[in-house]
């Protein structure tokens, strides 16, 4: 612990609870970045990207590792998003077609499927939930039966809960039954093992900035190679991922990079690299073990605190933890829990409609350690939410 807090230099300035939101860069990741900037301030940035080519391919093979894949099924991408619309327009919707998800999926991807039914007649269906939280299997497996989806989506873990899907389940489902699969891993990339080969899915969406504590503004897709087999591309391909070899035809790229644009910051995908990295000579079970030990003694006392209803539900919880304080509003608890050095994030109602109608709660004080996190820094979170509820 002494080691991993000295590689992490925001921790001598705060307390931060805030890793699902975005975590804090340890100094490798730090180096990388800057060293690269560096490097485009005194060459150029062509030359300083041709320069680390060797790194950039490494960054490629470190993030494979982290989700047991190959280099070449990664695209880099912006962001989470940015990986998962790019994946969603590769489907080949027509008017009619089934997309099932969950009840839990992240705000921005249940905006996405609406704007499908939209522009594209495209049906949603959301699958129930089971009584203890979390999607119910047997149902989905059943809508997979009957309804036979184009494509069926799932959030791994919600950024408005600490619950765990089970995607592997589903995942053993859609190839069951020949069906094309999305992951978001946005929140469980760097805090719980990802394979994507176990987990069955056809693309796999992560960003940088949250447990897996790379820089804002990247992330990544992995394509699986019956993707890239079956011909699938995003719907706006550029010249990064497709080749323009007459005047009326274009040819995609044989690998995942048909899902990545031209224009990269070459010194986030180092970041992302340095980060993939840096999991990856932790261990990412361990890594596991820490956040869920923190998180569950976390929910435990900010449980017994005055007003409090800890909001986490589910057969199996990760890092993050929700909870509503009678009489208080999330956003004002965030601004006084900063003021006293505490990082925390906050949400309401429009970032999951579903989820928090059904609790009764108009959002959440979320609250989210990591495994650099320790005893002491749970105990200035909950003196100071004491103090503010007093």
């Amino acid at each position: 612990m002494d080691a991993l807090r000295a590689d992490t230099p925001g921790v001598a300035h705060r307390v931060h609870l805030n890793n699902a939101g975005a975590s804090l860069m340890p100094r490798p990741v730090i180096d990388a970045i800057r060293d690269h900037l560096e490097l485009e301030a005194t060459i150029g940035g062509y030359e300083a990207a041709a320069h680390a080519g060797q790194a950039i391919e490494d960054a490629y093979r470190q993030v494979a590792t982290l989700v047991g894949t190959s280099p070449d099924r990664i695209a880099m991408t912006e962001h989470a998003t940015a990986s998962f619309t790019a994946a969603l327009s590769s489907v080949p919707f027509h008017a009619g077609d089934v997309l099932l998800t969950t009840r839990s999926d992240y705000v921005s991807n249940q905006i996405q499927y609406l704007s499908l039914a939209h522009r594209m007649g495209v049906e949603v269906v959301r699958a129930p939930d089971a009584p203890e939280g979390g999607v119910d299997l047997h149902s989905m497996e059943g809508l997979i039966h009957r309804r036979r989806p184009k494509l069926v989506a799932v959030t791994h873990i919600p950024t408005n809960s600490g619950l765990v899907q089970d995607v592997t389940a589903i995942g053993a489902m859609c190839r069951a039954r020949d069906l094309l699969y999305l992951v978001d891993a946005c929140q469980s990339i760097g805090q719980m093992p990802i394979d994507v080969e176990s987990m069955g899915c056809d693309f796999l969406a992560a960003t940088s900035r949250k447990y897996l504590r790379g820089p804002r503004g990247a992330g990544f897709l992995y394509v699986s190679e019956r993707v890239l087999d079956a011909g699938l591309e995003p719907l706006f391909p550029d010249m990064r991922g497709a080749d323009w070899i007459d005047a009326d035809l274009y040819q995609p790229a044989p690998d995942a990079r048909r899902f990545e644009t031209w224009e990269f910051a070459w010194a986030l995908v180092l970041g992302t690299g340095a980060a993939a990295r840096y999991a990856n000579a932790i261990g990412i079970e361990p890594i596991q073990d820490r956040v869920r030990d923190l998180a569950s003694r976390l929910r435990e006392r900010v449980a017994a605190l005055p007003g409090a209803q800890v909001l986490d539900r589910g057969a199996e919880l990760g890092a993050t933890v929700t909870a509503w304080f009678d009489g208080q509003v999330p956003s004002e608890l965030v601004l006084r829990l900063r003021e006293r050095g505490v990082n925390t994030s906050s949400q309401t109602r429009i970032d999951a409609v579903i989820d928090y109608d059904e609790k009764g709660v108009d959002g959440a004080l979320r609250m989210s350690p990591h495994y650099f996190n320790d005893d002491s820094d749970l105990e200035a979170l909950l003196g100071a939410l004491g103090e503010i509820l007093a």
